[in-house]
């Protein structure tokens, strides 16, 4: 049953670290378009950006696979699967927003969506580790700075 529990884990890691990617495959960021955007001072680069968002999806999918390890995802709460969800798809809506739809504000209201649902997320999943709400505080950190960051892209090209 162990080896079991562990495969299914891992299983939970790499579906949750591929489909938090999945957005910058639909929609792939278009640099022209935001090279030419004034920008606050700052502003990471692009690639700094890419670090950070494939580090907080190994994040993220680890603090699943902690979950599913512990007590399996089909025994949480629908609360806690409804907001990994809304997080889920807020989090693939930015690329679209953003780069796709060129709507800076739907960008920036997304972006703090995702903040809130992570904050949330971060409390309910107390209830079932700590390690696992700990790993996604940095998740939470991130999207804060990602929504100012929206919101002062927003507010210096409207």
């Amino acid at each position: 049953m162990e080896v079991n529990v562990i495969f299914s884990a891992i299983l939970i890691f790499i579906i949750v670290y591929l489909l938090f990617s999945l957005s910058g495959i639909l929609f792939p960021i278009d640099r022209t378009w935001y090279a030419s955007l004034k920008k606050p001072s700052w502003t990471p680069s692009g690639k700094t950006i890419g670090i950070i968002w494939a580090i907080l999806y190994a994040l993220i999918a680890l603090s699943l696979a902690i979950v599913e390890y512990k007590i399996g995802l089909k025994n949480t709460s629908i609360t806690f699967m409804l907001l990994w969800v809304i997080n889920y798809l807020a989090n693939q809506a930015f690329s679209f927003f953003e780069f796709k739809a060129k709507r800076l504000d739907l960008a920036f209201l997304d972006t703090a969506v995702v903040a809130i649902t992570t904050l949330l997320l971060i409390f309910a999943t107390l209830q079932y580790s700590v390690l696992a709400a700990i790993l996604l505080i940095p998740y939470l950190i991130w999207s804060t700075i990602a929504t100012l960051l929206a919101w002062s892209i927003y507010r210096l090209n409207k």
